[in-house]
């Protein structure tokens, strides 16, 4: 049978959140029988397929030996209780006499002891939600000065099953007071945590071994590295609905992180990205249907069945609760109502405008674009199209635009663009340069090959000065155009490092790799590649450094490749032949300083940062008080900080028309402003020269 293999270049998010997806999270769910599940028949098959791809296809050819299958059983382990709340150290001592034997289990032997630890779990996890649910019978006392240690993932394993029943009667009473503290009383929470624990150990009823098997394909894949995945048959089809946009949704991608439903991505175009409010690494707590529906609360939920929730007709309302990011449980909740719609491709295309500023009381004008995503409309395409929508295009129409207003500089803002189709990366790219190479890539064989600029014609279509802003979740494509830009010295990256997603995935449908075969296998995604920068530095967990670093709420050390343990590595091969432009290192230093002056003096940059440094303060928090008084307390300290801030804010902004403004995307026309202003006097000091020579 013919190959086929489609190459998968999507960004970095959308590969989270399909990897993300099929991985459920069995450690809040709960089960009333403890009758075992087994493997079945075609689960060896499977094995055997993904061992072969693995050792062949993967860009590290990864033998399936004793060292990989060490590295496998603790990520098996960790996927199931990261936590460390349902297995006590001995009960892990019990698996290690695993630990060397699952490189055998892929095709070889038996996958019954991957069962026997879930099947384990499932013992221990009926156990504690028997536990929690006998808890609720009384009223804990919220007078107590106790500490609730929400985040054990650094944690050691607790000795004895009494341990555990103190984590989670503090687990439960924690449960209890988040609800207390939004405006329920001990009544209304017993009922909505009842029914909570309820579902849980109904739901874990509802695993079968497909996704058992799925659980563990996942630990065995992501510890290769976090972009390879395996999808069982049903989360195949979710996988195309996904890919496609094919559905009337919010426009998110999501993922269970205990026990909640968290954003793990935007998607450009989608009613979440229009209306502004939903970020990632929210947590979605409860649901509703309609602007009056109830709320339906969704704490430990599985993941399909939260998405069957947001997912309904055109045009009718989803309300979601959301717990925001770094935000602990029991904090205050904000309600976002969204109009589900299709995700349209001209939504998300690329947008301008432009900032006007003031320099020594002369005006500019800064033209901005706003690139969401590298898009190309294949169809339009094969269907010989000329006037296909692409990024590129839809750029150069802009910039077009643009410079018939005569722009002083350009913003090309890249910002939570997690990438797309590398063609429209180098096409992009083009557009700056005159021609030359923009990305190399090495293949699992150790072949490199090169991508140049697709329009061989030595001409750009803007030579003004240039800033491309990003941020953490700038990824894939958008860091492969980002490097360009600086590699070639045409202009100047600020924000924050960006992602490090520099790794090439393929698709293989396995039902396509098994003759006379009546059962669905799934399908796997394997990573076989990785992007070179033309100096030959890797964008591949490092990313792209910025010449000048702007503020962020975004915690690198918890977001990006580098926070990943199985990432591959950066490294370095020989740098590609090309044409640098002038050294831009006296124009970086000469901005830095006037954005290091701006950063002391301008009030709304200095309340950014306070801001910044308070919210990653309270997101290193691991614990929290169980006393309501306390709790109270430190809710309405918080409230009144960021009023204060907030406050503060509107105070020194003259035009109340600005009190929402971008502050980064205001320093980015701010630098901008100040590298034309140096460019003019350059050429101006130029001209003097030649006039006297």
């Amino acid at each position: 049978m013919r190959k086929k293999i489609f190459l998968i270049m999507k960004q970095a998010f959308y590969l989270s959140f399909l990897l993300l997806i099929t991985q459920l999270s069995f450690s809040s769910i709960n089960l009333n029988s403890h009758e075992s599940i087994k493997p079945e028949k075609k689960h060896e098959k499977i094995s055997a397929l993904i061992e072969r791809f693995i050792e062949r296809s993967h860009y590290n050819h990864t033998k399936i030996d004793d060292e990989l299958s060490s590295k496998i059983f603790s990520k098996y382990i960790e996927d199931l209780d990261e936590n460390r709340s349902y297995f006590t150290v001995t009960e892990i001592q019990n698996f290690e006499k695993y630990r060397y034997k699952i490189d055998d289990m892929f095709g070889s032997q038996s996958l019954d002891p991957v069962y026997e630890i879930f099947n384990k779990y499932r013992i221990n996890a009926s156990n504690r939600m028997e536990f929690a649910l006998d808890l609720l019978k009384t009223e804990p006392d919220f007078t107590l000065t106790e500490i609730f240690e929400f985040d054990r993932s650094e944690k050691g394993w607790l000795t004895s099953a009494e341990d555990l029943d103190e984590i989670w009667r503090k687990r439960v009473k924690n449960d209890a007071l988040s609800l207390l503290l939004n405006e329920k009383d001990w009544d209304e929470a017993k009922e909505i945590l009842e029914k909570r624990y309820q579902r849980f150990l109904k739901q874990l009823n509802q695993i079968n071994s497909d996704d058992i098997f799925e659980t563990f394909m996942n630990s065995a894949v992501h510890s290769l590295d976090p972009h390879s995945s395996y999808f069982s048959p049903r989360n195949s089809e979710e996988y195309q609905i996904q890919m496609s946009l094919s559905y009337f949704g919010i426009g998110a991608s999501l993922s269970i992180e205990d026990d909640y439903v968290s954003i793990i991505n935007i998607i450009p175009g989608g009613p979440a990205a229009i209306d502004g409010q939903l970020k990632p690494k929210d947590r979605i707590t409860a649901i509703a249907q309609g602007i009056d529906g109830e709320l339906t609360d969704v704490i430990g939920w599985r993941l399909d069945d939260v998405v069957q929730l947001i997912r309904g007709p055109e045009n009718t309302v989803v309300r979601l609760q959301i717990l925001p990011e770094g935000m602990a449980p029991g904090e205050p909740e904000k309600i976002i109502d969204l109009t589900r719609d299709q995700i349209k491709l001209e939504e998300s295309a690329a947008k301008s405008e432009i900032i006007q500023t003031e320099r020594n009381e002369e005006k500019y004008k800064i033209g901005v674009i706003d690139i969401p995503s590298f898009y190309r409309d294949y169809r339009a395409l094969k269907s010989g199209d000329e006037e296909f929508t692409s990024t590129s295009s839809d750029v150069k129409r802009l910039l077009n635009n643009l410079n018939n207003e005569n722009i002083d500089a350009l913003i090309i803002d890249l910002r939570n663009n997690g990438g797309g189709h590398l063609t429209e990366a180098t096409a992009l790219t083009g557009l700056f340069i005159d021609n030359g190479p923009v990305v190399q890539l090495r293949n699992a064989n150790g072949r490199i090959s090169r991508l140049d600029d697709p329009d061989p014609v030595p001409r750009s279509s803007y030579n003004g000065p240039m800033i491309v802003l990003v941020n953490r979740y700038s990824a894939s494509a958008s860091e492969i155009f980002a490097a360009a830009i600086q590699d070639y010295g045409r202009g100047i990256v600020i924000g924050q490092q960006t992602y490090g997603k520099g790794t090439v995935q393929n698709l293989y449908a396995l039902d396509q790799y098994v003759r006379r075969n009546d059962d669905e296998l799934g399908q796997l995604t394997l990573t076989i590649g990785k992007y070179y920068r033309v100096t030959g530095e890797s964008t591949q967990n490092r990313g792209v450094i910025p010449d000048i670093k702007l503020p962020s709420y975004i915690d690198k050390s918890k977001t990006g490749e580098s926070s990943r343990d199985s990432s591959l590595p950066w490294d370095t091969i020989k740098p590609s032949r090309f044409k640098k432009g002038k050294s831009l290192d006296s124009i970086i230093k000469f901005l830095l300083s006037q954005h290091e002056r701006r950063m002391e003096s301008d009030p709304d940059l200095i309340l950014l940062k306070e801001d910044i440094e308070e919210s990653l303060k309270y997101r290193k928090k691991t614990s929290v008080s169980l006393n309501l008084k306390e709790r109270i307390e430190e809710r309405e300290e918080n409230k009144k900080r960021k009023e204060q801030l907030e406050n503060e804010k509107n105070d020194s902004d003259e035009d109340q028309d600005n009190e929402d403004r971008d502050i980064n995307l205001y320093e980015a026309a701010d630098i901008a402003t100040d590298y034309k202003v140096l460019v003019a006097s350059e050429e101006e000091k130029n001209q003097i020269a030649k006039q006297i020579n």
